[in-house]
């Protein structure tokens, strides 16, 4: 997962909606993470760096990735990425759970937890290459 590149499906058919607990199971299924809290909500941290949150709707996460990878998210699939103007300034993106695919959550959580964790830990998990037109 080189260059922020991350894929958005482009089939038709209508997602079945990830929950918040496929999130949990596939952020602790990464190495280091801990489950903490964040403005009162859920929130993952590797090394003691967030990199996502529940957010307060209940329905949505604010997940930490680079200004590049946001932008093409943003413009790829704008049903399930989207910003406030709280997250503009700050690299992080909003995945509404409802119409995000489970491969592109898990995808995206781990570019997320790639671009917090220590070099070291990043490094002990073999890197998948990066499909034709996204992540892997």
């Amino acid at each position: 997962m080189e260059g922020g590149e991350i894929a958005t499906a482009s089939s038709k058919k209508t997602p079945q909606p990830v929950t918040f607990a496929v999130a949990r199971r596939l952020a602790l299924a990464l190495p280091g993470v801990v489950e903490g809290t964040s403005y009162r909500t859920p929130a993952f941290r590797v090394a003691g760096k967030f990199f996502f949150r529940l957010r307060d709707d209940g329905a949505s996460l604010a997940v930490r990735i680079d200004f590049d990878t946001r932008e093409a998210l943003l413009q790829a699939n704008p049903k399930a990425f989207f910003i406030t103007d709280h997250y503009r300034g700050y690299p992080a993106i909003c995945v509404r759970l409802s119409t995000v695919r489970r491969q592109e959550l898990k995808e995206l959580l781990e570019l997320s937890w790639r671009c917090v964790a220590p070099k070291r830990l990043a490094s002990s998990r073999a890197s998948k290459p990066v499909r034709a037109g996204g992540i892997s």
